[in-house]
């Protein structure tokens, strides 16, 4: 009722947005708005009931004509998963997940159920990592529960993980991708064995280097890495998450060498100026501050730039988004080709088997120098990536499939994945109420947990 006495009066359009500054966590307290927003708001309409905690709202995307959420808030959290194995997998006590570092959820495990928080947000600076130590406490409160272990992602130098080590309580650490493919066979019910396709930008591998492009094969306690994307180098580490250029410049110098820094009319190169090419051009070649990475996100942002489309963005994913924009009404069933290749070093599984995008790439190349519509270039690097799911899938022969991590918000690659693996025979199963990005670990980092806890008790 107060808003349509206030558009009323107002008569012209209003843009509602969250009561915070990018990046940190909603305002809850009118004190706290007035001395954090009062350089960038008017006016403030404040009123006598009291805000206990900060929920942002849900987002969510109709997929295959079911929700599928991506921003687990208002109307979704805290509603438990219940899972009736959790005390007989080991979860003798209650345990504590903190999450990732982007997307922050926490998870706490009570009996058999698992409690999800809402969306904390990214852990980059102190507001947003004081509302997570916040939330933390507001749970053990709320359900009355003590940890006795803590749940983190392997990186060391998350806030999170930080958190967890100092926590005092006993740390167990969980691989990034696992955490993903665990979240995902929790929400559906799944025990066993699957074959997880876990896609995404960033997270830690056993190998110490970004992982993001996992085919992730588990059992009942642990996962094999059985098969991965090629690794590139990511040019600046942390700034080529934000310059998809950088990351195209790695993709082309793992083909071309030092040769593509000549080929100015492709778009990457020719975005940096020449003092900018012959930094770049040392950092890949001697490899300074450049990360090997087998990250599809990453892979995405490179396309993204090779096409001319996005060199720089300005929020997470936007290249990736873009991109799949791009295709619009564009119905080719085409797609470029690629390379399996066996007993490649991927890592922690030097048998596995490794996705080349070599052909893919050189092939998009000459499509952008032919002038190829955008929208067929992006539908077939979308068809080729599902194309390499179906060959994995068909290589291990394993019937179901778990499609998880960032890269499955995208609708174009999750509904022509889950066609392609049901036209062959495969059951793939997907996110719904749990986000398929990092806001879902939390779960998986509890059910990887439980089964740690098992396997121990066994031993």
């Amino acid at each position: 009722m107060l808003h349509h006495l206030l558009m009323n009066e107002l008569r012209f359009p209003v843009i509602a947005t969250s009561g915070n500054l990018s990046d940190e966590p909603i305002c809850i307290d009118e004190r706290e708005a007035l001395a954090r927003l009062s350089g960038i708001v008017d006016l403030f309409l404040v009123h006598n009931r009291p805000i206990v905690r900060h929920v942002d709202d849900s987002i969510v995307r109709v997929i295959l004509g079911r929700e599928l959420v991506f921003r687990r808030a208002r109307g979704y959290a805290p509603l438990p998963l219940r899972r009736e194995g959790l005390r007989s997998e080991g979860l003798k006590s209650d345990i504590l997940a903190v999450g990732g570092h982007l997307k922050n959820t926490i998870a706490i495990s009570v009996d058999s159920n698992i409690f999800l928080s809402q969306h904390i947000g990214d852990l980059e600076n102190k507001k947003s990592s004081e509302a997570f130590q916040k939330v933390i406490e507001s749970f053990r409160h709320l359900y009355s529960m003590e940890p006795v272990r803590v749940v983190a992602d392997m990186h060391p130098d998350y806030i999170s993980t930080k958190f967890a080590a100092g926590s005092g309580i006993p740390l167990i650490s969980v691989q990034h991708h696992y955490a993903h493919v665990a979240a995902c066979m929790a929400e559906n019910q799944l025990e066993g064995r699957v074959l997880g396709v876990s896609w995404d930008g960033t997270g830690l591998g056993l190998d110490g280097n970004i992982w993001g492009g996992e085919f992730l094969l588990t059992d009942e306690t642990a996962f094999t890495r059985i098969a991965s994307f090629r690794k590139f180098r990511l040019p600046g580490s942390a700034p080529a998450v934000k310059e998809p250029r950088r990351t195209a410049l790695g993709v082309l110098f793992e083909i071309l060498g030092p040769d593509m820094f000549n080929q100015r009319d492709l778009a990457p190169v020719g975005s940096f100026n020449d003092g900018e090419i012959k930094v770049l051009a040392q950092m890949l070649q001697k490899g300074i501050h450049s990360p090997w990475t087998t990250s599809v996100g990453r892979l995405f942002d490179a396309v993204a730039s090779i096409t001319g489309l996005r060199q720089l963005i300005k929020y997470e994913g936007q290249a990736a988004m873009e991109l799949e924009f791009a295709i619009g009404s564009e119905q080719t069933a085409e797609a470029y080709p690629f390379n399996l290749a066996d007993h490649v070093d991927i890592g922690a599984n030097p048998d596995g088997i490794c996705i080349d995008w070599e052909p893919l790439i050189l092939a998009i190349v000459k499509d952008v120098r032919e002038r190829i519509p955008l929208a067929r270039i992006s539908k077939k690097f979308h068809n080729t990536l599902v194309e390499a799911i179906l060959a994995v899938a068909q290589r291990i022969a394993e019937e179901r499939v778990i499609l998880t991590g960032g890269c499955f918000q995208n609708r174009v690659l999750l509904e022509i994945a889950v066609q392609r693996l049901e036209e062959d025979g495969f059951r793939p199963y997907w996110h719904q109420r749990i986000p398929p990005n990092d806001g879902g670990i939390a779960l998986g980092q509890i059910v990887a947990a439980s089964r740690l806890l098992k396997a121990g008790e066994k031993g």
